[in-house]
């Protein structure tokens, strides 16, 4: 909370956590049990249902690492999705080629092709993560390549929704 008792579109200030990637998850939950605390009616009266409201939003937006680190990355005056869209090297050719053994693998087994991609899926998800860490630990932050591996990480959630049995089919990509 700012001084005036309202709460910045700093979400990592709004909870008074430092501007950091690597933040635990019981430390978020802590801060965000802590600054709601102060939001209660008895507390902030009538600004209550609206700190409240700031606060959950924060802590949403600080606990879901993708959009932590794309909140960090615009705070730190990083590129933005529609500035850079650039991707770690032969990463789109892997992708495409990831692709085609997915469709392949869905028209012989699709539940059992669902669960291996969805496994491999959320490695790469794991692996983008602990790449945007080592990015943003180097002094200076490496932002153009923490932009690079959030369009990579992107990608691989996408993949994820698609390989997701309950997918809006009208918005498939893959054929079952």
């Amino acid at each position: 909370m700012t001084e005036s008792g309202h709460l910045s579109h700093d979400p990592f200030a709004t909870l008074g956590l430092p501007r950091r990637f690597d933040l635990a998850e019981a430390d978020i939950a802590r801060a965000h049990l802590r600054a709601i605390a102060l939001a209660h009616p008895d507390v902030a009266g009538a600004d209550s249902e609206q700190l409240a409201a700031e606060l959950n939003a924060a802590r949403d937006q600080i606990a879901n690492p993708e959009s932590r680190a794309e909140s960090l990355l615009m705070l730190m005056g990083g590129p933005a999705k529609g500035d850079d869209k650039g991707l770690p090297p032969a990463f789109l050719i892997e992708v495409m080629e990831i692709r085609e053994s997915i469709e392949a693998d869905l028209a012989d087994d699709a539940v059992a092709a669902r669960a291996k991609w969805g496994a491999w899926a959320t490695t790469r998800r794991h692996e983008h993560a602990a790449r945007v860490a080592e990015f943003f630990a180097k002094s200076p932050p490496d932002l153009a390549g923490v932009r690079k591996e959030l369009n990579a990480w992107r990608y691989i959630e996408r993949l994820l929704e698609q390989l997701d049995p309950a997918y809006d089919p009208n918005r498939a990509d893959f054929r079952t």
